[in-house]
């Protein structure tokens, strides 16, 4: 059973949707008896990294995550929620996230060209870095959904794949059994349901 943690923020109902498509069963849950038992674990999230953090600490979430990714239990961050895992975010204002993969949560103003719109809003490339096994049923060149403003910087142990928006910026990232998605593998069709059927088929530590 995967547990899709709900801590007020995140595109809950249309990732369990997804989960269901490839026959594996998910809660939306809050329950740390659910977490616990589950055998792996979404952390999922959009909107600002301060108000998504503190939501974390004060429900309590965000030492369960930490103690269940300590145990070796794969856990996958998407959007938001993978800037979640990481040390900090520069997201107006300087914030500390959960420590789960080292690196740091930066504007992609900074790097991509000033003629390209921010957000950046729909389908883009991936271009594989590494070796992950949640990449094992796609092919590099694949294209998924994005929507974002900031991303993941000073990471480049973790990176298993970026995207080309005017720049290479992060869009996923692996650290032993912890992931991460900076695209919406459930907006992205096949493409994405295939990395989540991948992720329900990795085990403890990897």
């Amino acid at each position: 059973m995967i547990a899709i943690i709900d801590y007020g923020v995140g595109n809950l109902f249309s990732l369990k949707s997804s989960f269901a498509a490839i026959g594996k069963e998910a809660v939306v849950t809050s329950d740390k008896n659910v977490i616990e038992s589950a055998s792996h674990i979404i952390l999922p999230g959009v909107g600002a990294f301060s108000d998504a953090a503190d939501k974390l600490r004060s429900t309590g979430m965000a030492d369960l995550v930490k103690s269940e990714a300590g145990k070796g239990k794969p856990l996958m961050g998407i959007c938001l929620g993978m800037q979640l895992l990481f040390d900090k975010s520069f997201e107006y204002g300087e914030y500390k996230g959960l420590g789960l993969i080292k690196g740091n949560i930066s504007p992609i103003a900074e790097v991509i060209p000033a003629r390209l719109k921010i957000p950046q809003i729909g389908w883009n490339a991936l271009e594989f870095r590494k070796e992950t096994p949640i990449f094992k049923y796609i092919k590099n060149g694949d294209y998924v959904y994005f929507v974002h403003s900031f991303y993941a910087a000073d990471c480049d142990e973790a990176i298993t794949a970026v995207t080309d928006y005017g720049a290479p910026l992060t869009a996923s990232v692996q650290s032993g059994n912890v992931f991460g998605c900076q695209f919406h593998p459930e907006k992205s069709g096949d493409i994405g349901l295939n990395i989540l059927r991948a992720f329900c088929e990795t085990g403890g530590s990897i």
